[in-house]
């Protein structure tokens, strides 16, 4: 039996051993069977089958962490299984080839010069094909910044002017290869959750800023969705009684405040000429009046949303990613200031990380969901 068919075979206690050496293995058998509650019995005879079929292996020994004694954990081959993750926008597709714990071994990248779905699928399956030369992938993630609720169908994504496309159905004619469609912000955050700054915590939140604003969170070690989810409701978050107004006619919303299109028109306007974000971030630290103030206020705008985080979800930790994470990285004061103007001086300090935000990050999001679709789909 392949370990494809033992995924797919494998329910119940069994599935949870193997799932819990995935997250967080390498883990020996007292380890995993203290962390799944399990006697040493019933955990020899669960991971029996699965060390038979290859899905486990014994790792080299060493000393376990909990006893200090020589022990030989069980773990993944991670090489075993390999999914590809897109990011898809609606100037350019890029992607990854992940492995079973979702590190990136290819990448590659594409223009999208039409959106027309047959264009766009012409695209992402070249992709698929350039990232697994002598691979055969076991399923494909496709991230974007939209609405697919059922995982298949992308019911809206306004960057690429869709409604009612049958995404998955249409690579997967092409490929062949199993297809999921995911909000692009969730997808981030499942990778966070399982692989990243997440990995053991109970709570995450995710915030990025870039060519929007979004907003991701897991509560008890799960992924929080919503038939909402997609519709940029975060975007419309109000931080700033006196900031700009953005296209929906709200004054100071989180669009407003901290998208990048929303920056460099302001910068473009205050200076008289076109203006990059990281020429904004640049004449910011050179001193220049009028964008120090753009990224100041910005930045403080930031350090309020991720307050809000904080005071209503209280997360474990909060990542904040994106295009335009270099904001809450060169300002810093700014955003502690919003913080703390917005949070009970009783209150425990937020834990905030900033995550790079490029492409391979979105597209590695992707992966992930394709690898929580094939590792999840018997549950």
């Amino acid at each position: 039996m392949s370990t494809t068919d033992t995924w797919g075979a494998t329910g119940g206690s069994a599935h949870e051993v193997a799932l819990e050496v995935l997250l967080h293995g390498p883990l020996s058998r007292a380890e995993l069977a203290r962390r799944l509650g399990l006697s040493q019995a019933s955990l020899s005879r669960l991971t029996k089958p699965l060390l038979t079929s290859g899905l486990l292996i014994e790792s080299p020994t060493r000393a376990d962490p909990a006893t200090g004694r020589p022990a030989q954990p069980l773990d993944v081959v991670q090489s075993s299984h390999h999914f590809v993750g897109v990011k898809l926008t609606g100037e350019v597709a890029a992607a990854v080839l992940v492995d079973l714990r979702g590190t990136v071994r290819r990448t590659a990248q594409a223009p999208v010069t039409d959106p027309a779905p047959d264009r766009v699928v012409a695209v992402l399956a070249d992709l698929v094909a350039s990232v697994t030369v002598g691979v055969r992938p076991t399923g494909i993630g496709i991230g974007l910044g939209g609405h697919a609720p059922d995982h298949r169908t992308v019911a809206v994504a306004p960057f690429l002017d869709w409604s009612g496309v049958p995404l998955a159905d249409l690579l997967e004619r092409t490929t062949g290869v199993p297809t999921t469609v995911e909000n692009d912000v969730v997808a981030l955050t499942a990778a966070e959750h399982w692989f990243g700054e997440g990995r053991g915590r109970r709570s995450l939140a995710v915030v990025t800023i870039g060519a929007g604003v979004g907003y991701g969170l897991v509560q008890h070690d799960q992924l929080v969705v919503h038939r909402d989810v997609g519709i940029g409701l975060v975007g419309h978050y109000p931080l700033s009684a006196h900031g700009a107004v953005c296209v929906e006619g709200h004054r100071g919303c989180a669009t407003a405040m901290l998208t990048i299109p929303s920056l460099i028109g302001q910068a473009s306007v205050a200076l008289g000429r076109p203006v990059t974000y990281d020429e904004l971030l640049d004449l910011a630290r050179a001193g220049d009046r009028a964008c120090a103030r753009l990224v100041d206020d910005a930045a403080r705008a930031l350090g309020r949303l991720l307050a809000a985080v904080g005071n209503l979800t209280m997360p474990d930790r909060i990542v904040v990613t994106g295009e335009g994470v270099a904001l809450a990285e060169m300002a810093r004061a700014a955003v502690d200031a919003g913080i703390a103007g917005d949070r009970d001086p009783r209150a425990s300090a937020l834990d905030v990380v900033t995550r790079p935000g490029d492409f391979r990050q979105w597209a590695r999001g992707a992966g992930v969901v394709a690898i929580q679709e094939f590792v999840l789909r018997t549950r």
